[in-house]
């Protein structure tokens, strides 16, 4: 987030201390381990986003994130050791080899959750600077932010409306879309190339011929994917026409009238000052 993808950190951060939260980057971080592990006898790959949320503990009660894969694994782990004591004591034993102790208090929340339940939609909506009505946005949620929904508990994972809610405090024209949970091929793109495209595809032409002119997003690398795959689409599709993709802060700041710079519109592949500049906003 700090290197290939600071429009979408610095937009986040900014966004967030405009409107009076507080984030303080968690100390000793390290990588979640990307996807919960589906194998139940193995304790192994809990042990490294066990460890974030013992360190997360010692920092406050909760944890944020900005990214839907880490928000998946951080809350699937916190859940499943608060419910399953004997894999908890085995997770502790090893922690406390390390100096570190999980007791289940922490709770993980994306920021788009935080949004919602801690400063409210009819907040932010107070606190627009600038008028995106004459934007049509597709909200996407892909795969990993919704489910599975009795532990994630964020929204509806068939019909959710959390994003749709925010696109509409900031003014934007909600455009639905029915590919906004699917998958946008994840990690594929590294091992199957031409199966990420595919997924990519369908979502992007969905939101096209439904009449949408960009996409919001909740996860960095659904970002990366739906922005960067662009490219290749439009060398194996004629006609493709490409479509911004916008990290759901980065609309906020505009929004609310926070100045990023050209680096919000320098690191997309798909540069979204056609589209802004058509519509007057910049």
């Amino acid at each position: 987030m700090s290197t290939k993808a600071k429009n979408l950190d610095n937009s986040a951060r900014k966004t967030a201390t405009f409107l009076g939260i507080e984030l303080k980057e968690l100390s000793q971080w390290t990588c979640c381990g990307t996807v919960f592990p589906l194998i139940t006898d193995n304790l192994m790959p809990l042990i490294a986003p066990a460890r974030i949320l013992a360190n997360a503990e010692k920092q406050g009660n909760k944890l944020v994130t900005i990214c839907a894969f880490c928000y998946n694994v951080l809350k699937r782990t916190n859940v499943t050791l608060k419910k399953d004591r004997q894999k908890k004591e085995k997770i502790s034993q090893f922690l406390k080899d390390e100096g570190k102790e999980f007791s289940g208090k922490i709770q993980v929340i994306h920021l788009l959750e935080l949004l919602r339940d801690g400063v409210g939609f009819e907040n932010i909506k107070n606190k627009v600077k600038k008028e995106l009505s004459s934007l049509k946005i597709a909200p996407y949620y892909g795969c990993q932010l919704l489910r599975p929904a009795q532990e994630l508990q964020l929204d509806d994972p068939e019909n959710p409306q959390i994003m749709e809610s925010f696109l509409k405090s900031i003014s934007c024209e909600v455009i639905d879309t029915p590919y906004k949970t699917e998958c946008c091929g994840s990690y594929l793109s590294v091992s199957s190339e031409d199966a990420a495209l595919d997924c990519s595809y369908r979502i992007l032409a969905s939101a096209i011929k439904n009449g949408a002119e960009a996409i919001s997003v909740s996860c960095p690398l659904c970002y990366f994917n739906l922005d960067q795959n662009q490219k290749k689409i439009k060398e194996k599709i004629s006609g493709f026409i490409e479509i911004p993709i916008f990290y759901f802060t980065e609309l906020l700041s505009i929004a609310l009238g926070i100045n990023l710079g050209k680096e919000i519109f320098d690191l997309h592949f798909v540069d979204p000052r056609p589209l802004f500049m058509s519509k007057n906003l910049i």
